[in-house]
């Protein structure tokens, strides 16, 4: 794929692949954008309009992450689900899944390891077969296993962006068909996503660059903005996880949601807005049931016992 030319200056600490997985996911949303936007769905989640957005900004966007932020868990676990439903892997692959997607949703928090291995796994699992196979199936799997877990406070606050006329993305480590997926089905305009190698229009099991994670997002954002002419400083960036802090921090607007520990103390230390739909509290507030929290949490707890129990 040949290097996009609108970049602007970047910070030292992403790498060449950081920059190329940038670029590249970039690309691909602009590519869809289009189509995302013809079939976008109508109706929105009732909720008060904040202060932020401002109606009729045509420079500012707001880029949304998507696992723990926009959905309770990790969309390539989910999907890892689906596949396995449809007998793309077997049983033991299943259970790590699955243990890996219970971790995540009792602890909160992305763990490198765990991300990388089902990376790995869901680009073995994919090699070989066809993109067109792929998203019609991602759209069965949305239905399956994600629409459920669509935070409701977090849809709002995106639909508040697309009520002001603003552009609304995803950005997310998950394969960017996956993530095209999603964000056509909440309405949103497209999806920054990792961009994995096809040829004639099957995967070749490699990627292009590296997974859009931390930095890679960050270049990613960046190149959109510059392709789509708007001014960082208005922008509006959503995350629960500090490995998005470089995304937060290149926009006037970055918000802290479901943070991770040590996302939640840089978000005070620098007085960034903070939103937690995962307790009885914050949920009454935007009238999620108290109970699916606990109810997430102790679904997670069971299946990890079951696993280890398994393992034995």
């Amino acid at each position: 794929m040949a290097a996009l030319g609108w970049l602007t200056p970047r910070r030292r600490s992403a790498t060449a692949r950081s920059v190329l997985a940038g670029e590249a996911s970039a690309e691909a949303a602009r590519k869809n954008q289009e189509a995302l936007a013809e079939e976008a769905s109508a109706g929105a989640e009732e909720a008060a309009v904040p202060d932020f957005p401002v109606l009729g900004d045509d420079k500012a966007a707001a880029f949304f992450d998507l696992d723990n932020t926009v959905m309770q868990g990790a969309a390539i676990f989910h999907f890892g689900r689906g596949l396995y439903k449809r007998k793309f892997f077997e049983t033991r692959d299943l259970a790590r899944f699955a243990w890996q997607q219970a971790w995540f949703r009792l602890a909160g928090v992305e763990d490198p390891e765990h991300m990388q291995e089902a990376r790995d796994s869901a680009l073995s699992i994919v090699k070989g077969h066809r993109v067109a196979e792929l998203q019609t199936i991602g759209e069965e799997i949305y239905d399956e296993y994600m629409a459920e877990r669509i935070w409701p406070g977090t849809r709002a606050l995106a639909q508040a962006h697309l009520d002001a006329g603003q552009k609304v993305w995803l950005v997310t480590a998950a394969p960017v068909e996956i993530a095209g997926v999603i964000a056509r089905r909440l309405g949103l305009t497209g999806a920054l996503g990792t961009v994995a190698e096809s040829v004639d229009g099957v995967y070749t099991g490699k990627l292009v660059g590296e997974p859009l994670h931390g930095p890679a997002k960050a270049e990613a954002v960046r190149a959109l903005a510059a392709a789509e002419g708007l001014d960082l400083s208005r922008c509006a960036a959503y995350s629960d996880s500090h490995n998005d802090i470089p995304m937060l921090s290149l926009v006037g607007h970055p918000y802290a949601i479901n943070p991770d520990t040590k996302l939640r103390k840089h978000a005070r230390e620098l007085d960034w807005r903070l939103r937690d739909y995962r307790t009885g509290r914050k949920a009454a507030k935007v009238g999620i049931p108290a109970a699916a929290g606990v109810g997430a949490v102790a679904g997670g707890t069971a299946a990890a016992i079951a696993l280890s129990r398994r393992r034995r």
